[in-house]
């Protein structure tokens, strides 16, 4: 699990489920937790799927924390200047 506290600036957030995870194209090897897809500008030829893949999305805003349960993929983006905080803990 994941606790994401912005500590300045604007994030906007995007969370799939791991049940999402085939409709995500995994990397294989060492970077199999990223996905192929492109968020902002998908192709939809190499990834047809994840027209299918369901989120939730959130804009973080200063003093607010985002917890990010484990196995959840996250799309992040700044939308200002921003400092972030990441806490991993098992």
């Amino acid at each position: 699990p994941n606790l994401l506290c912005q500590v300045a600036g604007e994030k906007y957030i995007r969370l799939f489920s791991p049940s999402e995870t085939p409709l995500l194209y995994p990397r294989k090897g060492l970077y199999a937790n990223t996905s192929q897809v492109d968020v902002e500008d998908p192709d939809w030829s190499q990834h047809p799927l994840f027209r299918n893949a369901s989120y939730q999305e959130v804009i973080l805003r200063k003093g607010e924390i985002l917890f990010i349960p484990d196995g959840y993929w996250h799309y992040v983006k700044s939308l200002t200047k921003s400092i972030s905080v990441n806490f991993w803990y098992s």
